[in-house]
């Protein structure tokens, strides 16, 4: 047994057994008897009254017949106001000694049966045997876990979630538990961790970079208002930043900003260029890549089709804020779409334009221009999904489709149905 488990086990027999102590207390000793105070008044007051009767008997107001009814009425009134002293038994050592024993069981009968704690007891034990390494790795103490903490990675896991949580105003280790999770390839926690991190520092170039960074990976090369913020904050600390410079030219050319990206790109460039340094021909070598990228996605991008999704106002409420919105072109006739993006239906209120290419392609060889080339009737759909599914469900948001023509470039959908 662990020592906090020990320790939680003592405790809880301790306060059961004072518990008992306090119930079973008024059963420690009799009860004493007690004296009526009133008895000396009633008394004299016995003696007033039968001194009354006398005199109104010597008086001759009354008969002995009636002195001796009411020298008798008195007596017995005095008898019924006596107090009669009264002992109470103490309760048997046997049925004590139940009592004592019972509470304890029941109690632990109670927490034992209402819930397993077996999730609890693990924590504690780890808590116990490698939270002291948790600490020193979420500190920076060590860079790797000792070999035989490794044994048991989750029992690590939970001392390390366990002990941000009690240091819940440190970002450091907000920062250090979000790398745990990128290295266990759980992207979604390591954001939030990296989210809470942000908050708490927002100085921090170095945690706002890899916030960013994170996010731009974790949604497939996009750039969503948070990360744009948390750039332009780097930005405003730090005009030079490169890597804040970096994924805004990338963010935008995946955006289809091809005119920001190219921006971005010269600014960087100028940057570099005026540091100087053995690896400037290098960086210098990889922006001309970037840039070529950036005009070859343009040139892809202009012979794709501009779709205007708009929602009928009806349906409004029926947009959940976690919807995904799904654009497409696809064959009539059916198969994988030759074109589709998905996103956040968070920006969808006022309409929002969608930009299909060559770039948004699922198969290299599926492409809109292999599509069109190939004389394949192609429809332009728009989709509103609750759960985020690709394949359509009831309950579904969605357009009527439209018939791409031959050199349309410009659709307009409006969501107006719901999946039956």
């Amino acid at each position: 047994m662990t020592p906090t488990l020990f320790l939680f086990f003592s405790l809880a027999v301790l306060l059961c057994v004072v518990l008992a102590l306090v119930v079973i207390y008024p059963w420690l000793k009799g009860h004493k008897a007690v004296d009526n105070q009133l008895m000396a008044v009633n008394v004299a007051v016995f003696g007033e009254r039968i001194a009354e009767l006398q005199a109104d008997k010597e008086a001759g107001r009354i008969d002995e017949a009636t002195f001796q009814a009411g020298e008798i009425e008195l007596k017995r009134q005095l008898l019924d106001a006596q107090t009669h002293a009264e002992t109470y038994a103490p309760v048997g050592i046997k049925s004590r000694a139940i009592v004592m024993v019972w509470i304890p069981v029941l109690a632990g009968l109670a927490y034992l049966t209402t819930a397993d704690r077996t999730s609890v007891f693990k924590l504690w034990q780890a808590q116990d045997s490698v939270g002291q390494v948790a600490d020193d790795l979420l500190t920076g103490k060590i860079d790797t876990p000792p070999e035989w903490a490794t044994a048991d990675s989750t029992a690590l896991i939970s001392a390390m979630q366990t002990n941000v949580h009690h240091h819940a105003h440190d970002p450091n280790r907000w920062m250090r538990l979000s790398e745990l999770f990128m290295a266990l390839e759980a992207t979604p926690q390591a954001l939030e961790a990296l989210a809470r991190a942000y908050r708490l520092d927002q100085s921090n170039d170095e945690i706002a970079i890899t916030y960013a960074q994170t996010s731009f990976f974790a949604n497939n090369g996009v750039l969503d208002a948070t990360a744009r913020d948390v750039l332009r904050g780097i930005l405003s600390n730090t005009p030079e930043h490169e890597g804040a410079m970096m994924m805004m030219a990338m963010g935008e050319m995946r955006a289809n900003n091809f005119t920001m990206a190219k921006a971005w790109v010269a600014k960087l460039r100028e940057s570099i260029t005026s540091k100087g340094g053995a690896d400037r021909q290098s960086a210098l070598a990889s922006l001309d890549e970037l840039m070529a990228t950036i005009h070859a996605q343009e040139a892809k991008a202009m012979a794709g089709v501009n779709v205007h999704v708009s929602v009928a106002s009806s349906l409004l409420p029926q947009i959940d804020e976690n919807a995904v919105l799904f654009v497409s072109i696809s064959d009539v006739a059916g198969g994988a779409p030759y074109a589709v993006k998905r996103l956040s239906v968070r920006e969808l209120v006022q309409g929002v334009t969608v930009s299909l290419s060559d770039l948004d392609a699922m198969m290299p060889e599926r492409t809109l221009t292999a599509g069109r080339e190939a004389g394949v009737s192609l429809a332009v759909n728009a989709r509103i999904s609750h759960s985020g599914g690709a394949v359509s469900e009831s309950g579904d948001l969605m357009a009527n489709p439209v018939i791409l023509q031959k050199g349309q470039n410009t659709v307009n959908l409006e969501i107006s149905q719901v999946v039956p």
